[in-house]
């Protein structure tokens, strides 16, 4: 019905334009609103506290950040609460997850969705999960921990589940980007903040795959330090692409722009979009404008 309505009001706008002489000035803004890489962000429930993970209120701040980054030009964005039905997801060029746990999961008919998911990815449909999107609890996977989350986005946050136990905690963090030339590398440096950081992520019985790209690091937890995986990238063998992010937990860490460039660099590589050499740059309004429960816990 949308695709519809703007091409009836693109035609009323041509003939307008051609009575004045200037016929392809709108035809070719048409053209370019239709070459645009398409995200569809899918803001999944969310019970927590105002002011931590604020699921919708975090996808409408990305969308705003993909759509005025300012050295990347070529990015549509929609932001849908529900599953959405397959014409509008067959042009997508990556998924976007967040919400409280893998929201497919606790959405209506996660069968359904996760069938529909399946012929998203084998076509090379991108990937990626914030926070606790990550996540995945005991009920949703196998015994041995398998799950089509694992091959699509190389690992997850592993939450009441048997095989594995994964661990969130609040305190203060630094985050660090991995030595490579990995494009989802560019453009940020580490960070410290007071977060909710997961670590020992699932990445298999093995460990991540070789097609598993640590992305980010963080020496966790602060008594008993180690070196964890706290963002990473993989590359299928369908050709798509995905990328897991365990951060952040409060709303407020969106104001760190390196953070933001971490997230935005991997949903545009995940996009097959080229990641400029300072990454993907944007700058926020107030974070009141995108309408949390509360911008602070």
């Amino acid at each position: 019905m949308k695709t519809r309505r703007w091409a009836c009001m693109a035609g009323a706008y041509c003939l307008l334009l051609a009575a004045i002489g200037r016929p392809g000035l709108l035809c070719q803004a048409v053209a370019e609103e239709r070459s645009k890489t398409k995200v569809v962000l899918i803001a999944g429930p969310c019970s927590h506290p105002p002011g931590t993970h604020e699921a919708a209120a975090g996808a409408r701040l990305l969308k705003h950040c993909l759509e005025h980054a300012e050295n990347v030009r070529a990015v549509q964005v929609e932001v849908r609460d529900k599953w959405p039905d397959a014409s509008a997801l067959k042009d997508a060029a990556t998924i976007v997850f967040t919400g409280d746990v893998f929201p497919p999961e606790k959405m209506d008919q996660p069968a359904k969705i996760k069938a529909d998911l399946a012929k998203l990815m084998d076509r090379g449909c991108g990937i990626v999960c914030i926070h606790f999107a990550t996540g995945l609890q005991g009920r949703h996977v196998a015994r041995d921990g398998s799950h089509p989350l694992l091959d699509w986005l190389g690992g997850y946050y592993a939450s009441g589940c048997p095989h594995h136990r994964s661990i969130a905690r609040v305190c203060t963090a630094t985050i660090v980007p991995e030595k490579g030339e990995h494009p989802v590398l560019r453009g940020w440096r580490k960070f410290t903040f007071d977060d909710e950081p997961y670590w020992n992520i699932y990445f298999g019985k093995k460990g991540p795959a070789e097609n598993v790209v640590p992305l980010a690091t963080s020496m966790l937890p602060a008594d008993k330090p180690q070196k964890e995986i706290v963002a990473w990238a993989v590359e299928r063998k369908d050709g798509g692409r995905g990328m897991g992010i365990v951060l952040p937990h409060y709303f407020r860490s969106w104001r760190i722009d390196d953070l933001r460039t971490l997230v935005l660099n991997g949903i545009c590589w995940t996009a097959n979009l080229d990641i400029p050499r300072e990454g993907v740059k944007s700058r926020l309004p107030d974070l009141s404008t995108f309408k949390p429960a509360s911008v602070d816990p």
